[in-house]
């Protein structure tokens, strides 16, 4: 994905949880602005407006005026700072956002002759414009029109903006849950280690805390892993899957080295075994 700016809107008071560091909490190991930063992160500017904090990755720092001074202020802030076209809008509390929501919603803006806003909606059928993406031009307008008639973007609703746009809306119960309480705090922390996504969450978490991007054969490196315990010694599988991840940097990294290197090892783990099953048990082949 091209041609999208971000803004994520960081500055909230957490009133529903007793004013904590709501952006900073974890989830899945990952503090929330991270994981919304990395659904995001090919976008050509991402401005996140709140107070300053460290992020997995770079970001252009704004400032509502006044501070703490709601959403609309917020958005305005940021998209001072936005030059293309199209924006993602986003809040920093969004522990299941990921890259394929992000997409879809860039895919139904579309072209120029598309909606004005695409946004996310939940179980309930309730609009979530902090997960949306708007055409920048029309948010602008409608920004102005706002200021003309209030005075002041401080303290207003965000419906008051979106109600002016043609909006697309995409049902998400994952994408749209957010956490605004202690409760969904626990929850999004539950479902994180849910059998069925953990493995999954870990492996993104290992890479975003190890700074690295790479796509790989994960049941490849899974069978490998099962043949060395089987084949040699229940310790073998993690030290082998080690090694072939050293011998894939040796050989520049990427996915086609780690390929490589575990079809390599996986052969030798074959053969391991095959001598196994050929040994008599008086010690003869």
């Amino acid at each position: 994905m091209t041609g999208y700016d971000a803004v994520v809107l960081a500055g909230g008071a957490a009133r529903r949880l007793g004013g904590a560091d709501k952006p900073g909490l974890t989830v899945g190991g990952r503090p929330l602005i991270d994981r919304v930063l990395g659904a995001c992160a090919d976008a050509g500017r991402t401005v996140v407006v709140g107070p300053r904090r460290p992020t997995a990755r770079p970001v252009d720092w704004a400032r509502e005026e006044p501070p703490g001074g709601g959403p609309v202020a917020a958005l305005e802030a940021g998209l001072r700072r936005v030059t293309a076209d199209r924006v993602l809008v986003l809040s920093a509390d969004l522990p299941f956002l990921g890259p394929g929501i992000v997409r879809s919603l860039l895919d139904t803006l579309g072209g120029p002759d598309g909606p004005e806003g695409a946004l996310v909606t939940d179980p309930g059928g309730e609009d979530h414009p902090l997960v949306a993406a708007y055409r920048t031009e029309p948010l602008r307008r409608g920004l102005g029109l706002l200021v003309a008639e209030h005075g002041t973007f401080a303290g207003l609703p965000l419906r008051l903006l979106t109600a002016e746009l043609t909006l697309t809306r995409l049902p998400h119960p994952l994408a749209s849950f957010d956490c605004d309480t202690w409760e969904d705090v626990g929850a999004a922390r539950a479902r994180i280690r849910d059998d069925g996504s953990v493995l999954d969450e870990w492996i993104s978490a290992v890479k975003a805390e190890l700074g690295i991007e790479l796509d790989v054969d994960r049941a490849g490196l899974l069978d490998l892993a099962r043949d060395a315990a089987h084949a040699v010694a229940r310790p073998a599988a993690p030290l082998t899957t080690f090694l072939v991840g050293y011998a894939a940097a040796q050989r520049g990294g990427g996915p086609e080295a780690v390929a490589e290197a575990s079809r390599l090892a996986a052969a030798l783990a074959g053969r391991w075994a095959a001598e196994g099953r050929d040994t008599k048990p008086d010690g003869s082949s």
